[in-house]
């Protein structure tokens, strides 16, 4: 049995940030997904995969890990690299490329 720890990033439908504090232990897939050959639906008879546990930090992540002997990796969360970016800047004498209307 094993698990990611991972801080999720925001997702593309939404501005703001909410729900990205929050660490998340997610358990790997055990068992293979099946397709029913009657009506086609993707299943699994691997029932961790449908937990999904939220921690306040990555320690306490990681200590429920270590206390009920679940394998884990952690993934690092990527910050986003933000540009500052001024309104006077787009009438800037060293613009690169030309102001128009």
């Amino acid at each position: 049995m094993s698990a990611k720890i991972y801080r999720p990033a925001k997702t593309a439908m939404q501005s703001g940030k909410a729900k990205t504090h929050l660490w998340v232990l997610e358990f790997d897939q055990e068992q293979p997904r099946r397709i029913d050959p009657i009506m086609g639906y993707t299943s699994s008879g691997d029932m961790r995969q449908q937990v999904r546990l939220t921690f306040e930090t990555q320690e306490l992540a990681e200590a429920y890990a270590k206390r009920n002997g679940i394998e884990y990796r952690v993934i690092a969360p990527k910050e986003p690299a933000r540009q500052t970016v001024a309104y006077p800047d787009n009438f800037r004498y060293t613009r690169t490329q030309p102001w128009t209307h």
